[in-house]
């Protein structure tokens, strides 16, 4: 199988006045899962088009391995690529959809060409499907056969585009299981584009964040969500997203008070977790995730602060309570916190699953300029 790696991978559009993708940097080891995420218009899928050598760069290169392929065209690159709208002929049947591609790029015999096709037939559980039509078929049945498809091509890459997004929520589950199995099975580099962050979070090996064509971030999902390296990772890694209040901080080098008067917090950092830290007087925003925010419903002034409840959403194993500390804050509390609309409660998170992000650079205070760099590396 081959390693994927882009160099200073760019693409403009309208003569320079659009930048889809800008100077990506992005290796992906052999085997290896990866999925590039992040907000439509972010640059994934032009990115992806450019790896199977759909699109031309602006400037960059694509290596497979030590081969610079960027210059060599998609029919030649040892890509397989699965579409969101599945790429499928309507006027072909399942059998020669599959046999498509291997006809068009390999010189496999016609006999060798229908023995692939229906041992990939078979593997995705369709060998009863091979002569119908794609309207005949249901969408999980059609991206089964997009699946077979790319699997029958036997690539060094797979390359898939948001397949899943045309599927109901059951079956997204199962095709995510699916393509996974086969990918550990045939041990093929993976590069995985979709806008879903949880479909991100529970397929790939490292994850890829996107934004405005820039690389945010890249490492192992647990990693990226403990440890944003800044604002938008932070707002966009995790469901429900995190919190984020904007507070004024104080500190003396050897400890830090945290405060937003309008909401009524006060929160004092103790001088070991400051320690270390480029953390001055002035103006930041405070992310916590609602999994850490600890309720309590007959508060009794030792909490971070009060708040009114909004709303209050169980969801079987959990309830999600909606406060007034700021729009949209959110704490994620145990099926058995289950406070009414306008009570009041306590709320207090600890300092160790605090974010505080720069409000002019959106970085993490709280990590050092080591740890940023590495997580773009």
């Amino acid at each position: 199988m081959a390693r994927v790696t882009l160099d200073t991978l760019r693409k403009e559009f309208d003569r320079g006045t659009i930048v889809a993708v800008d100077d990506l940097d992005l290796e992906i080891d052999d085997g290896e899962f990866v999925t590039v995420v992040g907000p439509s218009g972010c640059g994934k899928t032009t990115t992806l088009r450019m790896v199977a050598g759909l699109e031309e760069p602006t400037s960059g290169t694509v290596h497979f391995d030590d081969e610079d392929v960027t210059d060599i065209h998609a029919k030649e690159r040892p890509v397989a690529m699965v579409f969101q709208n599945y790429a499928l002929y309507p006027h072909k049947t399942v059998r020669e959809n599959m046999a498509f591609g291997l006809k068009m790029s390999t010189e496999m015999t016609t006999e060798e060409r229908h023995e692939r096709v229906r041992e990939m037939a078979e593997m995705m559980g369709i060998e009863d499907l091979l002569d119908d039509k794609p309207d005949e078929l249901s969408g999980g049945q059609k991206q089964r056969v997009a699946l077979g498809r790319a699997i029958a091509r036997e690539p060094e890459v797979f390359l898939f585009d948001e397949p899943l997004s045309n599927l109901d929520a059951k079956l997204r589950t199962e095709m995510r299981a699916e393509i996974q199995k086969l990918q550990k099975e045939f041990g093929v580099t993976a590069m995985y584009v979709t806008h879903d962050q949880e479909e991100a979070m529970t397929m790939g090996d490292r994850l890829a964040i996107l934004n405005d064509g820039e690389l945010q971030q890249v490492g192992e999902p647990t990693e990226v969500y403990q440890n944003p390296v800044n604002e938008f990772v932070a707002g966009f890694i995790g469901s429900p997203s995190m919190n984020f209040v904007d507070v004024d901080v104080e500190t003396d080098g050897a400890g830090a008070t945290i405060r937003n008067e309008e909401a009524g917090l006060d929160l004092d950092l103790s001088a070991e977790y400051v320690r270390g830290h480029d953390l001055r007087n002035g103006r930041y925003t405070l992310g916590i995730r609602p999994e850490n925010i600890v309720l309590d419903e007959s508060p009794s002034g030792d909490e971070n602060l009060r708040s009114t409840v909004e709303v209050v959403e169980p969801i079987g194993s959990d309830n999600y309570v909606h406060l007034t500390v700021t729009e949209d804050f959110l704490a994620r509390s145990p099926a058995d916190v289950k406070p009414e609309a306008g009570d009041e409660v306590g709320v207090s998170f600890a300092e160790e699953h605090i974010h505080l992000f720069d409000p002019e650079t959106g970085e993490d205070v709280f990590l050092t300029d080591e740890e940023i760099a590495a997580a773009v590396a």
